[in-house]
């Protein structure tokens, strides 16, 4: 038999039985949609977000701006320093200079017309100047005129639209200090109603250096517009000169590039990596769908690949003809993808703004590698998931011609068992090593739970027959009898079905439990460390909000029922020329409203010198009471202060803690992120709590908590990540039901006889559609709780591999209530995978079913 014959036949193959491969379409065209969409939606942003910012400051040749970068952990954009805003006076008479304008930009958040703060809760809530060049101005109006009076803003079109805002209506923005404000415009950035969801407030620039610095005449940067003929680089050549020290100066293109960047190079990177990691997870239950697919159609037709050998065809072109049905396949299913996933990322685009998600307007952006990618992703998946099967395919005698069965002895087999085991106890031991040393070894707990994972694998046939002894016990009657005993008939393809279900289930799992882990560290870093009653806290999550206002703190304190409240506002410097976080405050008021542990030294005479460090951190520096350290601040000062006191627990309190006093002479915008309040003997927790809530009201409504509720907040932006990815992984679970409802297909196709002749001896059709039902129900049982058993596992692991020893490490949760949801879902999502297999089933007739060969 020469190759074009094999080809032939593998397409007559196909034709005859396509139904047999819908399940395996099916799983590449749904993995092929994914990561086709993944790639097409990130491509969009990038090419959206770089023409919105070319746009919005195309008329700025130059920027001038503070060179003293500060950047602490988290902040990936870092802190830079302020200018003299009288600077762009002087550089408007440097020849080639056309036009300078100060930009002055800070936080601010408006309040809706209903009272609720617009945004905060992800992307940055903004305000600054309106800027009067045009050509300087990313902004343009729509609609209503310029702020020129006090009071008088201009807001986004789009963040006007979310606050159901329109000219002429009064609101309150939070600078943090709350602002009466008047709406006089609308405006647009770049073409578009905003700058993807952030929110933009334009006030005048008296009213911009009035809040949104700390001192009048400061300003965040000057843009500058070149004079006809000169070019970017060429301005920057004759700014550089008249600049004073610590002052640069950069093109407008490197500063429009820097804004892409820090959104399509950071923000999107992140996101773009999050998405194509639950893409590789539905890949990868594709495979197993794929490869269990084949090999039992690869084991039906056993005598149909005899017949083939002995008629003279060569274990090469068996082989050939398994993968070029693979292929054929791969191919259509993966084109298919591409259509879909081109749909998928359509979708986002619309659902995505919807939900506060920055997704700007734009037409989609479809790369060469965004097709060409998943396509040969698709064909690989098919042809290496069906690579095994073919090999067997091809090894088969063409004496198997004569046998009826072929007996599957996979979980008997004792080196499968010897080899899972030895996988597992290796897994087992990596793992230890790595979490349980002095330092946790991320690498080696990830070497150890993938080892796990492929303990699993190997183990599943092994595992198969007890678990669905075990998981079959309580079925009673004979229909559910003879469905426990179809699936013990062969381990390797149960495991196989289920093993698909389990990986599903396990990357379910495992964030379940890190989610839970999460929150039970929030609960317990509040138990433990906030000593107050109340807290006055900001979103926990995200990059908006304003904070809150600094005088919010003096104010709860002067109330009757109040003994202590203490602000807790956030700074950044660095320390011996590293970039970290201090925390602004009245160290000796807050040692009475947090529990900060052991305290060596004295909170109460840290002055404008001294400094007050956490234990760890003091340990990692070398620092310790009556050392001195130097601080560099972003205005480009350094001052020797000097260690005070070292305490124990920086759970809320943080690594470094300073006074106001020290902090007001760097501090740009100031704003508290915490009040932690405390009520005086006698006072009872709703009359502290309506008193302090009547004194906070007058600082822009912001929300006063119990430490129950403060605690419940804090671990707010948990659950929507968790709600994002059960959506995400909803995908691969449904490709793990597909290769459940295929493979019960096959089997119900491979037993037509068998089932016939059940039909004939007495069985109803509804008897028969539960047998098959429950056999899916035992599969998808056993899925489940292997799932779950590995997620804990990698749950656990991934606990106690995060960075962190003693009182910083995680807490490891187990939400019982979760997980037997998620138990239960896998069990009725075996129920519905099996409905169409028990239907087929249950139409078979009687006489045609014994027939059949």
């Amino acid at each position: 038999m020469n190759t074009p014959a094999t080809l032939r036949l593998a397409r007559s193959s196909l034709r005859a039985h396509r139904r047999r491969f819908l399940g395996t379409f099916a799983a590449v065209l749904l993995g092929v949609a994914f990561l086709t969409g993944t790639l097409v939606m990130g491509d969009t942003l990038r090419a959206s977000f770089d023409s919105m910012f070319t746009s919005a400051t195309r008329g700025t040749d130059a920027v001038v701006r503070s060179a003293t970068t500060v950047t602490a952990a988290g902040d990936a954009q870092g802190t830079r320093g302020p200018v003299d805003a009288a600077l762009a006076e002087r550089l408007a008479s440097v020849p080639g200079v056309a036009a300078a304008a100060p930009r002055i930009e800070g936080a601010g958040q408006l309040l809706a017309a209903d009272g609720t703060p617009v945004g905060g809760k992800g992307p940055p809530t903004l305000a600054g100047n309106w800027i009067e060049d045009p050509a300087l101005n990313p902004y343009r109006l729509a609609e209503g005129h310029e702020p020129s009076a006090p009071g008088e803003v201009v807001v986004n079109r789009g963040a006007a639209r979310t606050a159901g805002l329109a000219v002429g209506d009064t609101t309150v923005l939070r600078t943090p200090d709350p602002v009466k404000v008047t709406v006089v415009g609308l405006a647009t950035f770049g073409g578009a109603d905003g700058m993807g969801q952030v929110t933009w407030t334009g006030l005048s620039r008296a009213d911009a250096e009035k809040y949104l610095t700390a001192r009048p005449g400061e300003a965040t940067s000057i843009a500058v517009r070149a004079g006809p003929g000169v070019s970017q680089d060429a301005l920057v050549a004759a700014l550089t000169p008249a600049l004073p020290d610590g002052v640069e100066a950069i093109t407008g293109q490197q500063a429009a590039e820097e804004n892409t960047q820090m959104v399509s190079g950071r923000f999107l990177d992140l996101f773009t990596t999050f998405l194509l990691v639950f893409s590789g997870v539905a890949v990868l239950v594709s495979v197993f769908t794929i490869h269990n697919t084949f090999a039992v159609l690869v084991a039906q037709r056993t005598r149909e690949n005899a017949l083939l050998r002995a008629l003279g065809a060569a274990r090469r072109q068996v082989v050939t003809g398994t993968l070029a049905e693979a292929l054929a396949v791969g191919l259509l299913a993966s084109l298919a993808g591409l259509l879909a996933g081109i749909g998928v990322a359509a979708g986002l685009q619309a659902l995505f703004p919807a939900i506060g998600f920055p997704f700007p307007e734009g037409d989609l952006v479809v790369t060469g590698t965004s097709l060409l990618l998943p396509l040969g992703v698709g064909l690989a998946v098919c042809a290496g998931s069906a690579l095994l099967p073919a090999v067997r395919a091809g090894r088969t005698a063409p004496l198997a011609a004569l046998r009826e069965t072929d007996l599957d002895a996979s979980g008997t087999s004792r080196r499968r068992a010897l080899t899972g085991g030895a996988l597992l106890a290796t897994a087992v031991a990596t793992v230890l090593a790595g979490v349980l040393g002095t330092t946790p070894s991320l690498w080696l707990a990830s070497t150890g739970a993938a080892l796990a994972v492929a303990a699993f694998v190997v183990l599943g046939p092994v595992a198969a027959t007890l678990a669905v002894r075990v998981l079959g016990r309580p079925l009673r009657g004979v229909n559910r009898g003879l469905a426990r005993r179809n699936a013990l008939r062969s381990p390797g393809r149960t495991a196989a079905t289920a093993t698909a279900l389990m990986i599903g289930v396990a990357v379910v799992t495992l964030f379940t439990v890190f989610g839970a882990s999460l929150k039970a560290t929030m609960d317990r870093t509040v138990d433990r460390s906030f000593a107050g009653d109340v807290a006055i806290g900001t979103p926990s999550f995200g990059a908006g909000g304003s904070g809150l206002s600094p005088r919010l703190a003096p104010a709860v304190a002067a109330l009757p029922e109040v003994d202590t409240a203490v602000g807790l506002g956030r700074g950044v410097a660095e320390v011996d020329g590293r970039g970290r976080a201090l925390t602004v405050t009245d160290p000796a008021a807050l040692a009475r409203t947090l529990d900060l542990g052991e305290v060596r030294g004295s909170l109460a005479g840290l002055g404008t010198d001294g400094i007050a460090v956490a234990a760890d951190e003091a340990a990692d520096a070398g620092l310790a009471p009556g050392r001195t350290t130097v601080l560099t601040f972003t205005d480009g000062s350094r001052h020797t202060f000097t260690v005070r006191a070292v305490y124990q627990r920086a759970d809320l309190a943080g690594d470094y803690l300073v006074t106001r006093a020290a902090w007001a002479p760097h501090r740009t915008q100031d704003a508290d992120r915490l009040v932690a309040v405390s009520f005086k003997d006698g006072v009872g927790a709703e009359e502290g709590k309506a008193a302090v809530t009547k004194a906070a009201d007058r600082y822009g409504h912001p929300e006063v908590q119990t430490r129950e509720k403060y605690a419940e907040a804090s671990a707010g932006g948990i659950d929507m990540m968790l709600t994002l990815i059960y959506a995400l992984l909803a995908l691969a679970v449904l490709i793990a039901l597909l290769g459940i409802a295929n493979t019960l297909t096959l089997s119900v196709h491979e037993r037509t006889r068998e089932l016939g002749l059940l039909r004939a001896v007495g069985q109803t059709r509804a008897q028969l559609r539960a047998m098959v039902r429950w056999e899916s129900v035992l599969v998808a049982a056993f899925g489940t709780v292997g799932g779950l058993a590995l997620g804990g596992f990698l749950g656990w692991v991934l606990v106690r591999a995060t960075d962190g020893s003693g009182d910083s490490a995680l807490a490891f949760a187990v939400p019982v209530v979760r997980l037997a949801a998620v138990a239960l879902v896998g069990l009725v999502a075996g129920a519905v995978a099996a409905w169409r297999p028990a239907r087929r089933a249950g139409r078979l007739e009687i006489l045609r079913a014994i027939a059949t060969e």
